[in-house]
């Protein structure tokens, strides 16, 4: 198992059959493409991780990416929100998964990490570097966030980052996410019920799930329009 399909199976919701394959995960850590330290930690979160009943983990999984948006796998959300923009950003990514023989299980959207991790495994390591380095300013902000959050999974975040070759400063990063108000409290979650209406007529939202993007991440903008 490659180094990228490994971060996206530990990255995605926990399946039961993960715990079946654990001999093989851990193999896996064992990538000569990683420092000998990182190589270490990640097999300490692999360890621990099979160590954790499978409720328990998939409970922590939700705890952390699905509540609230600050933490979402969805790429495009940190850049574009719910704005049209979305719409035609993911129908462009799945003409770029096409092109390269790649078709989407009807249950994931297209810009969904694990989903786009399982893709750039099977194209040459140059162009998933690429487009790993164009996506960085995304995932080096979750990975602050998850170690603002004291979370593991910060550490699979830093490894993606050093793979695509970006450069942040986490350190940094932690402080401005410090200032940020938690969204993934109750009251938080509350309150963007309230707010988000649901709307009708010519300035209700597009739909978000109408798929669109080219063939690099060419809508994943720079670091300052992230949507905090």
């Amino acid at each position: 198992m490659s180094m990228l399909k490994l971060l996206g199976v530990l990255i995605d919701y926990p399946q039961d059959e993960l715990w079946q394959h654990g001999t093989e995960l851990l193999a896996a850590c064992d990538d000569e493409a990683l420092p000998k330290a990182r190589r270490g930690a990640l097999g300490e979160f692999v360890q621990a991780l099979l160590a954790t009943d499978p409720l328990d983990a998939q409970d922590r999984w939700l705890q952390t990416f699905d509540r609230g948006r600050a933490m979402s796998l969805l790429l495009f959300e940190h850049i574009h929100g719910e704005s049209r923009d979305r719409g035609q950003a993911m129908v462009d990514l799945i003409d770029a998964y096409r092109k390269n023989g790649f078709e989407l299980d009807a249950k994931e959207l297209p810009d969904y990490l694990p989903l786009l991790l399982e893709y750039l495994d099977q194209r040459p390591q140059a162009e998933a570097r690429d487009w790993l380095h164009h996506v960085s300013h995304i995932v080096s902000l979750l990975a602050a966030r998850a170690a603002e959050r004291e979370s593991p999974y910060a550490l699979l975040f830093e490894l993606l980052v050093e793979y695509g070759e970006g450069k942040f400063d986490l350190a940094l990063l932690r402080r401005r996410v410090r200032e940020e108000p938690r969204d993934d409290t109750i009251e938080a979650i509350d309150r963007t019920w309230e707010e988000e209406a649901v709307r009708f007529g010519p300035e209700a939202p597009a739909d978000g799930c109408t798929p669109s993007t080219t063939a690099r991440p060419g809508h994943l903008a720079s670091h300052s329009q992230v949507q905090s």
